[in-house]
């Protein structure tokens, strides 16, 4: 069977299920999308289509659209069953993965936007040291000097930070607000969140390649690498999640865009937890960890390569199904 033909005669089930997971509200007397009597039937039938379609080789556009759909018709139904911890285990161990590979495109269009301005500036400041003035005020200039000059008294914190709990807060702070940046831009039909990930990337690089070019390499590398792979790749998960709700507003499909947004919410939603988690774990690393002078530099770059590695091995292969299952 053709993929057209497929297409056209499941769309009017998976329709029904993109209502269903919209939770679109019912008038009085109306029977439901799905009945719950036949969500068993119905839900097999789904993940049958999903089989079917890779099988069949079909375009990887259809395949990450039913993926998605039969992700999120299984955390509804069988989701909220489980509570508490084992519910967040399950989201850890399994769903935060999982949705991250599901929405891999996005992820990677988060990540480009993100880490190409801020690699490009990293290197060009190498040969036009002047140009960090482009991006950044002298004033924000010195005090990230300040901060990480190998005679500075405690290393990586900020003027108004008195202790490392001082500092978490502000870490905390400043984190959560670029995270809230690239994720709430979405809401303007994903431009927010394209400005956003090109900005901070672009700031990030800017302060990192001046303080290479004052030659602060152990001050700042040996301060950033124990999190550096925690706060980036929130901020790139924070982006994915904005341009989610983006595309849901500028492509939705046969959908209202009220609920294309609701149903490209839950995903978001999933993703932006995972960037929190991400956020907050960063926060204290850097608070606690990354100013220690006690260790050696190269332990800390040791630790933070392997935190990288641990990282997106999670990613990449967490959650994964059993060939043989």
């Amino acid at each position: 069977m053709k993929e057209r033909q497929f297409v056209h005669e499941k769309r009017e089930e998976w329709e029904a299920w993109d209502r269903w997971l919209a939770d679109r509200r019912r008038k009085r007397g109306e029977a439901p999308v799905i009945a719950p009597e036949t969500l068993p039937r119905r839900f097999r039938a789904l993940c049958q289509d999903l089989s079917l379609a890779r099988d069949r080789r079909y375009s990887s556009y259809l395949l990450d659209e039913l993926h998605a759909r039969v992700l999120a018709a299984q955390q509804r139904i069988y989701g909220a069953r489980r509570g508490g911890a084992a519910a967040w285990l399950r989201f850890l161990l399994h769903g935060l993965p999982v949705r991250v590979r599901a929405e891999r495109r996005l992820v990677l269009a988060s990540a480009l936007l993100f880490f190409v301005p801020l690699l490009a500036v990293l290197a060009l400041l190498q040969f036009q040291p002047e140009g960090v003035f482009f991006l950044m005020s002298p004033d924000s200039v010195g005090n990230f000097e300040a901060m990480y000059a190998p005679d500075a008294r405690h290393l990586g914190r900020p003027r108004q930070a008195e202790d490392n709990v001082a500092a978490l807060g502000f870490y905390i702070a400043n984190n959560v607000r670029i995270d809230f940046q690239c994720f709430a831009g979405g809401m303007l039909f994903g431009l927010g969140s394209i400005f956003y990930l090109v900005y901070n990337g672009l700031i990030i690089g800017a302060v990192a390649g001046h303080l290479t070019h004052l030659g602060y390499i152990e001050t700042f590398w040996g301060f950033v690498a124990g999190h550096s792979s925690l706060e980036l790749l929130g901020v790139v998960l924070s982006g994915a999640a904005g341009l989610k709700l983006g595309l849901a507003l500028v492509a939705p499909g046969r959908l209202r865009r009220v609920d294309a947004l609701q149903v490209s919410g839950r995903g978001a939603t999933e993703l932006i937890v995972g960037a929190a988690l991400l956020t907050f774990s960063a926060a204290f690393v850097e608070a606690f960890w990354s100013p220690l002078r006690s260790f050696p530099v190269e332990i800390k770059y040791v630790l933070g390569v392997a935190g990288w590695l641990a990282l997106l091995a999670y990613l990449l292969l967490a959650g994964r199904e059993r060939s043989g299952a």
